[in-house]
């Protein structure tokens, strides 16, 4: 049929009485309302009223073209109700705008429908709500410590309004019903109808009909994610759950058999939800329900993914379950269960806290005698160790205890043990035994400290550099290298360069030597072994021989950073030895070092302790301990300490105490996101500056991590309108530690702000960059930087400087071309005597940065899985208080995390094999070390003759002429003296030389670019010509980017799960074969035989005296850092110098 060209005589039809011809004007209609629909639009109201009309029998195609001609309109509210009212023909597959647009609508409207059906509940726990924190904090006559209005756009910071955000999960408030406007609001959902309690019952039921259809079509292809995002956004868990069974239902029907290798489609989606709900959903309590669902539908999924569960675990802090599983895994008996406990034990230690493992190791069978638990330890290989990463698991009873119907790994032939009180078997106790070694993180410390030991990469020529660039005598220069060194060195237990410069060791002073004697924790980190041994001739003692007060609170610092995190064997010794301490210094150092080592235990005795101390108003220990309290209740959230702290940060008058107690705050409310608002509110608004920066930082670590668009807002707006430059500063530096999961948004944040008037909002920029992007080598944050090196203000080039450290950290020519370029400019900026001290400062530790841990660390905020690092975050946070107080910058090294594969067998061993790397050798190779360069003797400059002299040189020899003419008797022809001329008199230079030597260093320079040229030539030739694929041993350097390349040809030992970095427990497929086990390097704390003792052989001796010459060292760099200076308060006086006995030259002669 021919198409209409005017709907002129088809709309008269409308007016008919006879059905048959309404319907036939209707259809036409429908076919060309695209073309007709400027002539349709006036009598829009008869068909609405045929739609209206009970009586008549196609009332849905009435309603399908008014949909269209209000779509048309851009009516688009109108045309979503009426194509609802068309029923089933309004077609939702069939493509085009007018379709996809009302779906759009009906999907935004569902969810803003749902939302406000289903309001979101805040969580401070997995468990509970958050409780009431009453503070002395003031509030505004229009309530300005609420929620709502703390989280104003500053788009509009003048107004009371608020933009709505994108998405649900992202909107600035929790309200979702809005009283105020009609029909409650749309919960802050762009897209949804205004109002959609408004609409019509039979509206919202075929709205809902509607959605069902859209998710049956869903289903019938396979988009299940499509189903589940849907879902998450509109807070409807039925859905999901829903979603989930259909997905494992039709896997089952499909009749496909499951192998463990090949991920099924619920497992798919499992992955796709756990993931979503990780990095996407910001709101904690959607978060909590969501991963509780999972748990619930866990035993449903054929293969259920431990690894993966295992952040749930963590995250909702869900101990029993972890402990339930690991009972499980362990009573199975077979070697593939013991494997995933194992692997799963390493996980839990690398994301969970203190407190979280104590809890799952009380939870554990007990163990039978203390003498059965000293005998298991040996078992455990205990010679090795590293920080696992991975990912934790745990899961329901439902899944447990069918365990043996859900998983059908074909290694798993043991059914699971449901007698809960059966007591372990002898086999299972050495297992149980071992899985605590892991959750104490012994192991993992040792394969930690082994790896860094035997992989150490650090340049000695550089920091050789560093030493004589920066002048000893000067205090920031002195501490500046023993930054770099302690990060050169971070874990490799390689103390030498102290030992080797006792001179320049010597120079350290005061708060210097404080400094130097904690950087051997920071060397010894993780040295669990011998760590107090080390340090015993630092420690305070009771002896009436005392040492310098600095070196006694520095080593105290030191003690507990080795045993940061894991503090339960020397947290005793440091609680004695603050409280004893009578010395300011002392208990500075004894604070902070028990905060390091009771991080997150959540100790009411440690807290009291540090209480008393603070309360006698000091501030040079007060704001030591001011930080410890927040690291001892680290992500506690305790509301007691909360309220304490915030009535001293009141009633003191010290700046410093204020600033600890700010910072202390913060680290209490780690993690806490909303439950944190109330606090965060108070403090941003408190007259005092210092605690307004408390507040920005409790945002930081709140919200770490969550890329929360509230959050981000917040610290915005703070940055460009707080009066106090120190706020306006970290609210922009905050913003890397809630970025740094979406790393390449943070350079398109900061941009303009980089470019600020103010030399404090620059250098929060520059922080932000590196905090957000460290390890990431992310060209969009160097090209940002680089310009910054050099800014007119010196800190903003200090921070641009560790910044492009941080980015670049294990970062090589291959990997990133500009690498080569920024360490020369490093070099040369170390080594400019006219460059400012701050800026040198920052050089000295940026060089320290980019070489952490000899090479072998990388700065990770998160772990592999996508957990937060917690304790790399924290180290991150109080490194940036060094603004304030240098001693803080070694919290830095908490973040350098091992970049190391270690494949450990089934008892906890490390075998000998290897691994390979589809990769250039080149791509991920160490960088080049610095080539030392010959210094070439100073050239003999020739004297310069003056003209004056060469004038009286003429005059001499013409008399003497004169004189030998007359005393001969025959006259001669007399000679014409030669007339002088102009060049004569000029003073005589060696210009020759100098023009010589200009051609010659112009060859030169034309030759050495020529050898760059080639060199570069040569090095591209030779990258081209190597062959992709290299084998890698046991125990190696694997770079994050690098781990997608591994593989394990190896078919002996077979990794038990997906590879990542850190731990990674290998089946050993042929047990009864010998095995070759890797030797470690570590040194082992063992008395050495007296000298000459009978069975000594050679090598014994010379080891011998290697260790007394080294035992002599460490003794001597202790007198050094143990010596009282001379303008110490109470410290001994200088013996005064004998008198000289001068000696004149006469009596020399005599």
């Amino acid at each position: 049929m021919v198409g209409l060209t005017s709907a002129a005589g088809v709309v008269g039809f409308l007016s008919e009485s006879d059905p048959v011809l309404r319907t036939f004007a209707l259809q036409r209609l429908n076919e060309d309302i695209d073309l007709l629909w400027p002539e349709v639009a006036g009598s829009v109201s008869q068909i609405e009223a045929l739609y209206e009309d009970e009586s008549f029998p196609h009332r849905e195609l009435a309603a399908l073209v008014a949909a269209k001609v209000y779509y048309q309109l851009q009516e688009y509210n109108e045309s979503m109700v009426f194509a609802l009212g068309a029923g089933k023909l309004f077609d939702i597959n069939r493509p085009g705008e007018f379709e996809e647009t009302i779906l759009a609508k009906c999907i935004d409207t569902y969810i803003a429908l749902s939302a406000i059906h289903n309001p979101p509940t805040p969580a401070s726990t997995a468990n509970q709500p958050p409780p009431q924190l009453t503070t002395s904090f003031t509030t505004n006559a229009n309530g300005g410590a609420s929620t709502s209005a703390s989280m104003a756009s500053p788009t509009t910071p003048f107004s009371q309004s608020t933009l709505p955000s994108k998405s649900l999960l992202s909107r600035q408030d929790s309200s979702t019903f809005d009283p105020s406007i009609p029909g409650g609001g749309n919960a802050g959902v762009v897209g949804a109808h205004p109002s959609p309690l408004a609409l019509q019952r039979a509206t919202q039921k075929s709205l809902q009909t509607t959605i069902r259809r859209i998710f049956e079509s869903c289903y019938e292809v396979g988009a299940y994610r499509q189903v589940v995002g849907i879902a998450i956004e509109a807070r409807n868990l039925d859905v999901l759950r829903e979603a989930f069974y259909r997905a494992n239902q039709d896997e089952k029907k499909s009749g496909k058999k499951v192998t463990s290798d090949v991920p099924g489609k619920s497992e798919e989606l499992m992955d796709y939800l756990l993931d979503i709900c990780m990095n996407v959903v910001q709101e904690r309590g959607l978060r909590n329900e969501i991963l509780r669902l999972i748990l619930d539908m866990l035993h449903d999924i054929p293969n259920p993914d431990y690894f993966s569960i295992a952040k749930c675990v963590v995250y909702l802090n869900q101990h029993s379950l972890a402990s339930k599983l690991l009972r499980q895994l362990v009573e199975r008996g077979d070697s593939k269960s013991l494997a995933i406990a194992y692997q799963i034990s390493f996980d839990l230690y690398e994301n969970g806290t203190q407190e979280f493992l104590s809890k799952i190791m009380e939870e554990l069978p007990e163990e039978e005698t203390e003498d059965g638990q000293q005998e298991a330890k040996p078992t455990a290989n205990g010679n090795t160790a590293h920080q696992p990463r991975g990912d934790d698991a745990t899961e329901t009873d439902g899944l447990l205890a069918n365990a043996e119907h859900t998983n059908e790994m074909p290694t798993i032939s043991t059914v699971v043990s449901r007698t809960k009180h059966k007591p372990p078997t002898e086999e299972e106790q050495k297992a149980f035994t071992s899985v605590r070694h892991i959750l104490r993180g012994t192991k993992s410390i040792e394969l930690n400290l082994e790896f860094l030991h035997r992989n150490n990469h650090a340049d000695r020529n550089i920091l050789n550099k560093i030493r004589d660039s920066l002048e000893a005598r000067n205090s920031i220069f002195h501490t500046g290298v023993t930054f770099a060194n302690a990060f050169m060195n971070s874990g490799t237990t390689n103390d030498s360069f102290f030992r080797e410069n006792l001179e320049w060791l010597g120079k350290a002073v005061n708060w210097s030597k404080f400094t130097a004697t904690a950087a051997l924790g920071v060397i010894h980190r993780g040295n669990i072994t011998q760590g107090q041994k080390l340090l015993e001739p630092y420690l305070p003692t009771s002896s009436s021989v005392a040492g310098s007060h600095y070196s006694q609170g520095g080593s105290l610092y030191a003690l507990g950073m080795i045993y940061c995190n894991h503090g339960t064997d020397v947290l005793e010794y440091l609680q004695h030895q603050f409280q004893e301490a009578s010395e300011e210094v002392v208990q500075h150092g004894g604070a902070l070092g028990l905060g390091l080592a009771g991080m997150a235990t959540g100790s009411e005795d440690i807290f009291d302790s540090f209480k008393g101390i603070l309360y006698t108003d000091s501030a040079i220990n007060g704001e030591a301990v001011g930080l410890s309290m927040g690291l001892v209740m680290l992500g506690t959230g305790n509301i007691k300490a909360l309220e304490d702290m915030i009535q001293y940060a009141h009633d003191t008058q010290h700046e410093k105490i204020v600033r600890g107690l700010a910072m202390g705050m913060a680290l209490i409310m780690y993690g806490r996101q909303e439950a944190a608002d109330e606090l965060i509110n108070g403090l941003l608004e408190d007259p005092d500056p210092t605690l307004r920066y408390g507040g920005i930082m409790t945002i930081a670590l709140a919200y770490c991590g969550s890329s929360s668009n509230k959050a981000v807002r917040r610290l915005l707006h703070v940055a460009v309108s707080d009066v106090s430059d120190d706020v306006r500063r970290v609210a922009v530096m905050s913003l890397g530690f809630v970025l740094f999961k979406k790393p390449g948004s943070v350079p398109r944040m900061v941009e303009l702000l980089a470019e600020s008037y103010n030399p404090h909002v620059r250098y929060g920029a520059t922080m932000a960059l590196g905090i957000a992007c460290a390890g990431t080598g992310l060209d969009e944050a160097i090209d940002l930087l680089e310009p910054m090196m050099k800014d007119s203000v010196d800190f903003v080039r200090q921070g641009a400087l560790i910044s492009l450290a941080m980015i670049l950290v294990q970062q090589n020519e291959v990997m990133n071309q500009k690498v080569a370029q920024i360490r020369k400019s490093l070099q040369k900026i170390i080594g400019d005597r006219h460059e400012d001290a701050m800026a040198k400062f920052g050089c000295a530790l940026a060089l320290g940065i980019i070489d952490a841990g000899g090479r072998n660390c990388t700065i990770g905020l998160q772990t592999d899985t996508g957990n937060l690092n917690m304790t790399a975050i924290v180290g991150m946070a109080v490194f940036t208080q060094y603004w304030y107080w240098f001693p803080l910058t070694h919290f830095l090294s908490l973040a350098f995390t091992p970049t190391a594969m270690i494949g450990v067998d089934q008892d906890l061993e490390i075998p000998s094999f290897k691994f390979h790397s589809n990769t250039r050798p080149s791509m991920f190779d160490y960088p080049p070390e610095q080539e030392v360069k010959a210094e070439e003797a100073p050239e003999k400059v020739k004297t310069a003759v003056l003209s004056t002299t060469a004038q009286a040189k003429r005059r001499k020899l013409v008399k003497a002429r004169r004189q030998g003419r007359e005393s001969m008797d025959i006259d001669q022809t007399p000679t014409t003296p030669k007339i002088s001329t102009v060049d004569e008199d000029k003073m005589d230079t060696d210009e020759d030389t100098s023009k010589t030597k200009e051609e010659k260093s112009n060859a030169e320079r034309s030759g050495s670019t020529q050898e760059d040229s080639t060199s570069a030539e040569t090095s591209k030739q030779k990258a081209e010509k190597e062959k992709i694929g290299y084998d890698m041993e046991n125990m190696s350097r694997v770079l994050l980017p690098q781990v997608k390349y591994i593989s394990f040809p190896d078919k002996r030992y077979l990794p038990v799960k997906k590879p990542t970095g850190g731990v990674i427990l290998m089946i050993d497929t042929q047990p009864d074969e010998p095995k070759t086990l890797l030797e470690l390097k570590v040194k082992k704390a063992a008395p050495a035989p007296a000298p000459g003792a009978p069975g000594q052989s050679l090598s014994d001796r010379v080891s011998e005296a290697y260790a007394s010459r080294d035992a002599q060292s460490n003794d001597t760099a202790a007198a050094v850092l143990n010596a009282v200076d001379e303008d110490e308060e109470g410290g001994e006086e200088a013996d005064v110098p004998r008198e000289f006995d001068y000696v004149t030259d006469d009596e020399k002669e005599d």
